[in-house]
């Protein structure tokens, strides 16, 4: 349950500010969070790296860390293990711009109350943080039945693809823009790099999956529900 402070003036119970955390690895999106929950939550601390995220979770004991899935070292995923083994209390929801059943299904397997993608508003990010809180999962209809689908039809069936297994996070989300049409500035924009970094990450994936151009690329994305 979330706790209350002491009345507001027209006597009505005020909600305890929610002690949150950051964990996301570009320094302008945090910042943005930060500026859209600040009148509503108690942002207590931010990182960038997982070791980061890690070190100061367990220091600052927050009640939710807002948790991003794919980073260069290693992945939301990792934080979560790794906290969880000392800290089973802190509730996690998983905030990305991937909305692949893979990952959404990794992240809850791992043991995240809930996961919803970077194009929620303040106000539903808000409210998604305070239903985690309280215990409650939360999701968007369409990740919803991802997991549904995935424990229902295979309840210990690991995610598993060697051709997929290949390629980095960063190359998978590459993928999933380009499969969705996106032009390489319309990418960089999406994941804060540079186009040329685009163009490298395409390069490797294509090496890679031994593939010469983005239209077989977009068919292998679309075949494995990527997109």
């Amino acid at each position: 349950m979330v706790e209350t402070t002491e009345p507001a003036q027209d006597g009505t119970p005020e909600p305890r500010r929610l002690r949150v955390f950051l964990v996301d690895d570009h320094a302008m999106f945090r910042a943005g969070v930060r500026a859209e929950l600040g009148a509503h939550v108690e942002v207590i601390g931010e990182a960038s790296t997982v070791a980061e995220a890690v070190s100061r979770i367990a220091a600052t004991e927050p009640d939710v860390v807002l948790l991003d899935v794919h980073m260069p070292d290693g992945g939301g995923r990792a934080v979560l293990e790794a906290v969880r083994r000392t800290r089973p209390e802190v509730r996690f929801l998983a905030l990305s711009v991937s909305d692949a059943a893979e990952d959404v299904i990794g992240l809850i397997r791992a043991g995240a109350r809930g996961y919803v993608t970077k194009t929620i508003s303040p106000d539903e990010l808000t409210a998604a943080i305070r239903r985690v809180a309280d215990g409650d999962a939360v999701f968007s209809p369409r990740l919803a039945g991802f997991v549904l689908d995935s424990f229902a039809s295979r309840p210990d069936a690991p995610v598993a693809d060697p051709e997929l297994d290949q390629l980095t996070n960063r190359e998978r989300e590459v993928l999933r823009l380009l499969a969705r049409g996106y032009a390489y500035k319309e990418i960089a924009k999406e994941l804060f790099i540079s186009i040329k970094t685009v163009e490298t990450h395409v390069s490797n994936v294509l090496r890679k999956l031994q593939m010469s151009n983005r239209y077989e690329l977009s068919r292998w994305a679309a075949d494995r529900r990527l997109v």
